[in-house]
């Protein structure tokens, strides 16, 4: 009556494989999602400053300027340059060495963004 040493033994084994192989599927997915909370900050920021720009005809590097619009929780914005004719900004999340930037109009390209209005990480 009941399992053999050598069975639990084998089931032991068998969880164990699971777990090696889900274990790094999960950590992706943890950034993946960290990821997609700092772009979505950058699209909120880039509707924000299009906002600013038209009621004050320029943009602004003060996140404290923009009406109502704050970062997700972790997620760290900076503003890198505003000007008259564009802005560009930089988003970073603490659980995460990632980066993605953004950039708008005559700003300089920042970051791996070489393409206006297109979100990149690295």
């Amino acid at each position: 009556r009941g399992f053999t040493l050598i069975e639990l033994l084998i089931v032991v084994v068998i969880i164990g494989i699971l777990a090696a192989i889900a274990i790094p599927k999960f950590a992706n997915t943890k950034e993946k999602a960290y990821i997609g909370s700092m772009k979505s900050d950058l699209r909120n920021l880039a509707t924000a400053e299009e906002s600013f720009l038209f009621d004050s005809l320029y943009y602004t590097n003060s996140l404290t300027a923009l009406n109502k619009f704050s970062p997700s929780a972790g997620v760290t914005l900076t503003i890198n340059e505003a000007t008259g004719g564009g802005w560009s900004a930089t988003a970073s999340q603490a659980q995460t060495p990632k980066k993605c930037y953004l950039f708008y109009g005559n700003a300089s390209p920042i970051g791996t963004a070489t393409e206006e209005g297109k979100i990149t990480c690295n």
